[in-house]
């Protein structure tokens, strides 16, 4: 039974508070927006509690742990190299609890009302939200659904203490002996690396002829080199059939080459993708239209076909990021607002958190081609960069794809040390209209990976100074 249930008017809800909707809810409020925020978890969302920020934490950490038994060749020795998991778990949970309580403390500044609950559509423009035995509705003017993803649950691999999802692997109270990873994307491949390097033999099982299949071949084969020599054993075409558990471990059975074979592990982790969180929102009260897949329609301004609801993040079409998420967050807070603004991923990024980091940003070489571009690229290795020397991390390089008629910027990538920061500088090139000789005539400081944007672009333009032309 429900009880204490009553009625407030907002002129703008969100819901969920991840790096969407928290930002949408900010945004909105500088708007002059009256703002009422809800969610059911904590502050931050998948993304600051058990997603990016824990992850790339963890990956930290395993970098520290390998540079310290690795640099012989810098003269640096380094014995009886341990970890504390346990006090690296309560570090990594410091680092996400300094910005949940920033998110909570951004909030309350711009007068965000904080609402703790499981929110759910009962009119177009009214919602009720849950809480334990009690609920409260809210009529709304603006509402804005944000209400992100998650994991993927194979029905032969059901979630349990040794069949884990990202989430539990962030979790893990020990360091695994062995641990299979049945799914070699982006999430597979950055949590697989990590423990490997802290000594678990990682096994990965990749359904598809690659890993991470969306990034060009010349830039994964770099991260295949570094698996291998963090001993991980990668299957492609590979397809897990099932699961059986013990007491102290699992046995994942699976298809290669025609062939069943068995892996033994401490764990497994599945990560074979994100569902989005729409299933339990009572879409079909308020009338708004999904794709077969459960997302969201929405147009250019994150507007759904009911007037006054927008959506956006991991619930709408595209690639399912965090900066994706905040981006149009922005942009249906000011469409809310009566602004002019519509989305345009252009300049969007995708990186890995690999190792090393694979970072993308606009056209592929083959895509700008088949979008009937004549293309000049210049390609630059972090081998012939003096920073790049200085760190003993020369593997990677840069591509600039540019338009042959006049060197417009078209896309980017980056294989290599920094990849994930080097690419901010190539999302604005592209977003200003910028050319590669506008990117080589700017003065880079010396010696810094950075300056490999400055040498790609040379290259583009038939001019390079630190390669042979």
């Amino acid at each position: 039974m429900v009880v204490g249930e009553f009625t407030t008017e907002v002129d703008t809800v969100v819901i969920g508070a991840g790096p969407g909707g928290y930002v949408a809810a900010i945004r909105a409020a500088q708007l002059g927006q009256k703002v009422t925020i809800i969610d059911k978890g904590n502050l931050g969302g998948v993304c600051l509690n058990v997603g990016c920020i824990p992850s790339k934490a963890l990956i930290s950490a395993s970098h520290r742990f390998e540079h310290a038994q690795e640099s012989q060749d810098m003269g640096i020795t380094a014995e009886n190299v341990s970890i504390d998991f346990s006090k690296l778990q309560e570090w990594k949970g410091s680092v996400v609890n300094k910005l949940t309580s920033g998110v909570a403390g951004l909030l309350k500044a711009n007068k965000v009302d904080i609402v703790e609950g499981e929110a759910l559509f009962v009119e177009k423009d009214e919602i009720r939200v849950n809480h334990g035995y009690e609920s409260s509705r809210f009529k709304f003017k603006n509402c804005i659904i944000a209400t992100g993803s998650s994991p993927i649950e194979i029905p032969s691999f059901k979630w349990s203490d040794r069949v884990i999802s990202s989430t539990g692997a962030l979790a893990l109270k020990e360091v695994p002996k062995k641990m299979v990873v049945i799914g070699g994307g982006y999430i597979g491949v950055e949590l697989g690396s990590a423990f490997a390097g802290f000594g678990t033999e990682v096994t990965i099982l990749e359904g598809s002829k690659s890993i991470l299949p969306a990034f060009d071949k010349k830039m994964v084969a770099l991260v295949k080199k570094r698996l291998k020599k963090k001993g991980v054993t990668i299957h492609t075409e590979a397809m897990a059939q099932g699961v059986e558990e013990t007491k102290d471990g699992v046995t994942v059975k699976a298809e290669i080459n025609g062939k069943e074979e068995a892996f033994d592990a401490d764990y497994v982790l599945v990560t074979v993708g994100r569902r989005p969180n729409t299933d339990e929102l009572n879409l079909d009260m308020a009338g708004i239209e999904t794709t077969d897949r459960g997302l969201i329609k929405v147009d250019k301004q994150c507007k759904t076909n009911v007037d006054g609801i927008y959506a956006i993040g991991d619930i709408v079409p595209g690639a399912a990021l965090a900066h994706k998420a905040s981006y149009e967050g922005k942009i249906a807070a000011e469409a809310i607002s009566g602004e002019p603004s519509e989305v345009d991923y252009i300049g969007i990024p995708a990186v890995v958190f690999s190792d090393p980091e694979l970072a993308t940003v606009g056209l592929s070489e083959e895509e700008a081609k088949e979008q009937g571009y004549e293309v000049k690229v210049g390609q630059f290795p972090f081998a012939a960069n003096g920073r790049a020397l200085s760190l003993n991390d020369t593997d990677g390089f840069m591509r600039l794809v540019t338009r042959k008629e006049d060197g417009l910027l078209l896309g980017a990538q980056i294989a290599g040390s920094g990849a994930s920061d080097m690419i901010a500088e190539l999302g604005l090139a592209i977003e200003a209209g910028m050319t590669a000789e506008d990117i080589a005539l700017t003065i880079h400081a010396h010696p810094t990976l950075g300056e490999i944007a400055m040498e790609a672009a040379e290259v583009a333009l038939g001019t390079p100074i630190h390669i042979a032309k």
